[in-house]
């Protein structure tokens, strides 16, 4: 049997694609260095050196939507692209994790 198959991503613009895919990059790297998570600190450091050049890269991404006009963030659009690419888990590894 087939697992069951995802809605499809909401239209966006390659900008706001970007700035997703960007996203939800700095998002697993924070969630590799979370302190609260078990780990090792080489794996940390690793992710915490990868972050700079993906930050850097996120921060392009929105600077090219602002240079195209895009000025305003549609975060109900946004947030259902997040969902489809499974951001609601990635974001979760950022929070503590319950006691």
């Amino acid at each position: 049997m087939l697992p069951p198959e995802l809605p499809p991503l909401p239209a966006l613009t390659r900008a706001e694609a970007e700035l997703i895919d960007r996203y939800l990059e700095v998002v697993d790297l924070i969630g590799r260095i979370n302190p609260a998570h078990d780990g090792d600190t080489y794996r940390g450091l690793r992710a915490a050196q990868a972050l700079v050049g993906k930050a850097v890269a996120l921060r392009d991404a929105l600077a090219l939507m602002h240079r195209r006009g895009e000025t305003e963030v549609h975060a109900a659009t946004l947030a259902r692209a997040l969902r489809v690419l499974d951001g609601e888990r990635r974001t979760a590894r950022v929070l503590l994790p319950p006691v």
